[in-house]
């Protein structure tokens, strides 16, 4: 099974059940890849669902997270620092890196400077794409 790293924007794409995106959401609780998280991303996940969504929606989301046997928990104790732009990216980076995923799946730009990156190289895929792959499986 695959480790993937979901950038934030992708998972709040995901959680609705109103949208095609909803498929990436669906197949992570079918157990059919692995979800690779940190305290840090963790955190974030609860704080913007909470602000963009309800906190109620976000408590449930982190307990669904935390109790999935298809979550890698990693603590990484080196911050690689590879995006300049948005600093606060690098939690997702950082853990793709220390999880070995496979990539992380993303609409911000401020990953596409990885592309140019030889090590450590870390793959980036829009939700889009991974959308596909899921759906060809």
């Amino acid at each position: 099974m695959q480790n993937i790293v979901l950038d934030t924007n992708s998972l709040v794409m995901a959680i609705s059940a109103d949208n095609e995106y909803y498929k990436v959401w669906q197949d992570f609780l079918d157990g059919k890849y692995n979800l690779c998280i940190s305290n840090e991303i963790l955190e974030e996940y609860v704080e913007v669902i909470g602000r963009n969504l309800k906190p109620l929606l976000a408590d449930m989301i982190s307990y669904v997270i935390l109790n999935s046997e298809n979550v890698v928990m990693v603590d990484p104790t080196y911050s690689f620092g590879l995006i300049t732009a948005d600093p606060d990216d690098n939690k997702f980076v950082d853990c793709a890196i220390v999880s070995n995923a496979r990539y992380i799946v993303t609409q911000d730009r401020h990953f596409n400077v990885l592309k140019d990156i030889q090590f450590p190289h870390v793959e980036v895929i829009g939700i889009d794409d991974f959308l596909q792959e899921l759906k060809a499986q």
